[in-house]
């Protein structure tokens, strides 16, 4: 199985005036515009993936709906086991039982810098990766997706993303 694990792009600063509820905070113009470019490289260098999860939060659902436009993703379902603060065992979980080959999950920091850490052999309880945002990383699992049992292929910025279009 392949795993895709996509940082969201950046979203306006936290404001209680603005978004008394974080959740419907959203990218900011040049958040999206460098999403867009980096969803082209993207395109260039990574197969769609079979399926899409993304966190129920604004700007996970805008991210990835910038994937499904420019790379031609399928649309994103909702994964609650992506919202900021849930543990990567249970997405892990989630992802054992799948049997797509291959998924992408849009995230937040730091539990997507947890579920790739998790992902890699003698991973568990290590220190976390720290993705930076519209950062994507490609593991590879010789089966179902399981804890230590992942190769990691690549992890680019976004900067790198955004060149290779």
């Amino acid at each position: 199985m392949q795993l895709l694990v996509v940082r969201h792009a950046v979203a306006f600063e936290r404001s209680a005036t603005r978004w008394p509820d974080d959740a419907e905070r959203p990218l900011t113009p040049e958040g999206a515009e460098r999403a867009r470019k980096a969803a082209l490289g993207l395109k260039r260098i990574a197969d769609p993936p079979a399926r899409v999860l993304a966190s129920p939060l604004s700007r996970a659902q805008e991210t990835a709906a910038i994937l499904t436009r420019l790379a031609g993703w399928p649309e994103a379902s909702v994964c609650v086991q992506l919202l900021p603060g849930a543990s990567p065992e249970e997405l892990l979980a989630l992802l054992a039982r799948t049997r797509d080959r291959s998924i992408a999950v849009v995230g937040h920091e730091p539990a997507v810098g947890r579920l790739l850490a998790m992902c890699l052999p003698g991973g568990v309880g290590a220190t976390a990766f720290e993705m930076k945002k519209m950062g994507v990383a490609l593991l590879e699992f010789p089966g179902a997706a399981r804890a230590g049992r992942g190769r990691l292929v690549w992890l680019l910025p976004p900067k790198a993303l955004r060149a290779a279009r």
